[in-house]
């Protein structure tokens, strides 16, 4: 996963659906640590994220420091996905319209 300053900002490691409309929800992306050590996870609105030029990948169009600053989860403890409030402060950190409202 890159953004349009082609910076890395992370990879995509689980997607989560949301079960009651079947929509795809949220892309799960690893980032940070060093070799796979120390990476935090972060639920990534799949609205924020669009197919590259080359279809080969993402881009999602933020800048290191927006990843720096997410909310992220240790990999053994998720947060509620089906919780309003945490979905709304997720999508608003990236700028998304939450998927329910649209």
């Amino acid at each position: 996963m890159r953004n349009l300053s082609g910076e890395d900002l992370g990879k995509i490691e689980e997607i989560m659906l949301d079960s009651a409309s079947g929509r795809i929800a949220y892309a799960v992306l690893s980032f940070g640590g060093f070799l796979g050590m120390g990476d935090k996870l972060f639920a990534v609105p799949w609205a924020a994220l669009s197919l590259n030029d080359d279809r080969d990948g993402f881009i999602l169009n933020v800048d290191q420091g927006v990843m720096e600053e997410a909310p992220g989860f240790d990999k053994d403890e998720w947060p509620d996905f089906a919780d309003p409030t945490w979905g709304r402060s997720i999508h608003a950190h990236y700028n998304a319209t939450p998927y329910w409202d649209r």
